[in-house]
């Protein structure tokens, strides 16, 4: 018998090893499922467009869309009046022969696609807004959706159009198609052309608090100032350009509301008009700050620029007597942005204004100034933590990606709990006023206000200047930022108890019956936090921290958004970006994270200890007599030992013979035979190799694993020793590519290291749902037990109605 395979009969013939799958049934050819199969079949086509490599390609191209805007806020009749030139250039292959552009505010109309497609029980924004009733159980409608209707119903909504013009005067047809409307030119628009048209629109504000929405105003009754005061946050305010790409051309996907945006870069110049008395933060530059602002507070815009912390702007003080007063006029601030894709600003007289410098040499903007505008609602927390989170998040993801690209980054307090625009992001944390009249904050608005900023803030670099396309792929920013943003959060403090994005925070919803695969359009998705913030984010912790490894990982990320700054990118550029750029096939990864509504749970089913067999009988017979022995007595016999009976042979001893002296692991002549003969027949490199293993006589050890969950991935594995001592092993994934339902992993280690425990998963870092089968030997799983008294009956018929009609005061005793 060759060496190699009397050791393969020695370690491996056990039944246990053969592949079965997770049902239990040997293997055949019908349950093969290759988890490897490259994503090239599904993935685009690479092209000129967009290379093989995942970078933009030798003729990559996309459109540049500037706008010239003037806006007047009307905050009595809070309502918007404006007039836009807009200057298209095609630098697309293709003729045009009409534009598409996006109408938002007309989700609004109470007979958009929106409205008339919200199914009843769907989930809403803020939480559930409905709760289905039953035969015996009302169907309850929340506070909150009966004041989202009634303000529907009471208040008119969408564009006013006003006109539609070329730059001689001359009307453009134009049809509008719920929240797009098409503008059809007199001629196509040919490759390398531009075209400017003029567009005139208003729109009354929706009360963000009342619609939900991703702008608005909020209005604060309570204000020193007669009727109050509001903040307005101007988002999706004005009709924006749809992208046209190589990939879809006109990206002309109806605003459903979950579904965000995907947009054009280009220049604005934009001039609003508020009350005199308002502070406006705002996308952009201010190009008129004599115009608008102080003496005072131009200087202390400049020595801002080199504080070391946040300075205020505007005070306190100063906001306050502004929110007390009224306005006698108007103002216009005027602002520039370059190479940007939207453009949203704020407005108010309650804020106060603070600004530090954030300093990055060598870059662009040298120093770029982050601020932050809230109202004294946003109290002590605000000035402690909202423009140093804004310096924090620039810090941690100029290390992912880029330098900060714009020269400013703000933090707006209002109505919308989080979203983010060019320069400027909208958050809505706020502290508690008491009844002594000052102001606290629980540990969760803490946490909200700065995990919202940096996640806000985070944004800015996905997607606003990454630009993926939020419309159809939500978890292409939401699920990259999560991840970052997660990283910021435990950079700012590890000891905060964060939650959302790592891995061991999406068990729940990766075994849930409510999810879909992250790949699926952002208006479909049922769980939109859980699919495109959270899971993705835990994919992207498990490939840095455990898959690629964090060198990797972070050199290929910061790969892909170097290449794609100020660009477009796809799924396709994205997952081949990493792999390129990495030097791994992730193509299992991706499908299963992104194309599957797999899980991962790894179940360490058994494990066998073996020790190599020395051929030598007079060494491995008695090894065998011991393991035999070591096995329990037949329970008969124990019984008959414990009753006293007798046993025959012993009491008749004339009867004995050869073997009741020997038994079957007697070593005999011909056994001694066929150890000479086996060593005798090996070669002298066998011999070798054989002497050394029997010398060493190492601890062989087969684990067998099952793949209950689907997902494959590398198996983490904590050993420990009978001496104490603990190892980590990391298995990758590919050990399932031949089977993907069980498999089995031979370890070694040096004579007298013993295992005497093996924890799959042993610090949580893949997702794996049952931590319980992932204990060899299994733990006594810990938990609790609570006391509890029955509530009484709260149904009309078991109520002492009796009682209560007298006005009695029962003690609860029967």
């Amino acid at each position: 018998m060759r060496f190699a395979l009397f050791v393969a009969a020695l370690l491996f013939a056990i039944p246990v090893f053969q592949p079965v799958n997770a049902q239990g049934i040997e293997q055949t050819k019908g349950d093969y499922e290759d988890k490897f199969r490259q994503l090239d079949e599904v993935l685009p086509t690479p092209n000129v467009y967009r290379n093989a490599s995942g970078a933009p390609g030798h003729e990559y191209w996309q459109q540049q869309v500037d706008y010239s805007i003037t806006a007047e806020l009307d905050e009595p009749r809070r309502r918007i009046t404006a007039r836009a030139t807009i200057r298209y250039t095609n630098n697309s292959p293709d003729a045009l022969p009409w534009l598409w552009m996006q109408l938002d505010q007309n989700i609004f109309r109470t007979d958009s696609m929106a409205e008339l497609t919200d199914a009843f029980g769907g989930p809403g924004r803020r939480g559930p807004k409905v709760s289905l009733g039953s035969a015996s159980e009302p169907t309850k409608l929340s506070m909150e959706e009966l004041r989202r209707q009634q303000a529907m119903a009471d208040n008119t909504y969408g564009y006013d159009i006003g006109a539609v013009r070329d730059m001689a005067g001359a009307d453009l047809p134009h049809t509008i198609v719920g929240t797009l409307m098409r503008i059809d030119l007199p001629a196509p628009l040919a490759p390398g052309e531009s075209t400017e048209f003029a567009i005139e629109w208003a729109f009354n504000i929706v009360e963000e608090d009342a619609v939900v929405a991703r702008s608005g105003y909020e209005h604060f009754p309570d204000d020193p100032r007669k009727g109050g005061n509001d903040i307005f946050l101007l988002a999706q305010w004005f009709p924006r350009m749809v992208a046209y790409s190589d990939y879809e051309g006109w990206h002309n996907k109806e605003f459903l509301g979950r579904g965000e945006f995907t947009l054009e870069f280009g220049n604005y110049e934009v001039a609003m008009t508020v009350p005199d008395d308002h502070i406006v933060a705002s996308t952009g530059v201010l190009q008129n700050p004599d115009a608008v602002l102080t003496a005072t507070q131009r200087q202390r815009i400049e020595a801002a620029k080199n504080a070391d912390a946040p300075m205020f702007i505007v005070t306190p003080e100063e906001a306050a007597a502004a929110e007390a007063g009224n306005p006698r006029g108007t103002k216009t601030w005027q602002f520039s942005a370059t190479n940007v894709r939207d453009f949203a600003w704020a407005s108010s007289r309650k804020f106060m204004w603070d600004a530090q410098g954030h300093k990055q040499p060598g870059a662009e903007h040298e120093t770029v100034l982050a601020m932050s505008f809230w109202p004294k609602e946003g109290g002590e927390l605000w000035r402690k933590y909202s423009t140093a989170a804004v310096v924090h998040t620039m810090k941690v993801y100029s290390r992912f990606s880029f330098d900060y690209p714009y020269p400013t980054a703000q933090s707006v307090n209002g109505p919308v709990g989080g979203m983010e625009y060019p320069m400027i992001t909208f958050n809505g944390p706020r502290t508690i006023l008491n009844k002594d009249g000052s102001r606290t904050y629980s540990l969760a608005e803490k946490m909200f206000l700065v995990g919202v900023v940096i996640h806000e803030v985070g944004h800015i670099y996905f997607p606003m200047t990454v630009n993926s396309d939020e419309r159809q792929w939500t978890w292409m920013d939401e699920g990259l930022n999560s991840f970052l943003d997660s990283v910021a959060g435990y950079e700012w403090d590890p000891d905060m108890p964060w939650t959302r994005s790592l891995p061991r925070d999406m068990v729940s919803y990766m075994v849930s019956n409510q999810q879909e695969p992250i790949m699926t359009q952002s208006d479909s998705v049922t769980n939109l936090g859980a699919n495109a913030y959270g899971k993705p984010s835990a994919a992207y912790h498990v490939l840095r921290d455990t898959v690629i490894g964090r060198e990797r990982f972070d050199f290929a990320l910061k790969e892909y958004a170097r290449r794609w700054k100020f660009k477009r990118p796809t799924p396709a550029d994205f997952f081949r970006t990493i792999e390129e750029a990495s030097g791994t096939d992730l193509d299992w990864f991706w499908r299963g994270w992104f194309y599957t509504t797999d899980h991962v749970d790894i179940s360490l089913d058994s494990i066998y200890r073996l020790q190599i067999d020395t051929a030598d009988p007079d060494i491995d017979l008695p090894r065998r007599r011991a393991e035999s022995d070591s096995e329990p007595e037949v329970i008969g016999n124990t019984l008959n030992r414990q009753q006293r009976l007798p046993i025959w042979v012993l009491e008749n001893r004339g009867v004995t013979d050869f073997y009741d002296a020997n038994d079957e692991f007697t070593v005999t002549p011909k056994d001694r035979k066929k150890y000479t003969d086996f060593l005798d027949g090996l070669d002298p490199w066998e011999r070798r190799v054989f002497d050394r293993a029997v010398k060493e006589d190492a601890s062989y050890y087969v684990l067998n694993f099952a793949n209950k969950g689907g997902l494959v991935m590398p198996i983490i594995l904590g050993l420990t020793f009978e001496d104490g001592s603990t190892e980590k092993l990391n298995i990758p994934a590919e050990i399932w590519r031949r089977n993907s339902h069980e498999v089995a992993k031979l370890l070694v280690f040096p004579k007298g290291k013993e295992l005497v425990q093996v924890v799959v998963d042993p610090d949580w870092e893949t997702a794996d749902a049952d931590i319980e089968n992932n204990h060899y030997p299994r733990r006594i799983i810990p938990s609790r037990i609570e006391a509890f008294k029955s509530e009484a009956s709260k149904s009309r018929v078991g109520r002492d109605l009796m009682g209560e009609a007298a006005g009695a005061e029962p003690d609860g005793r029967k």
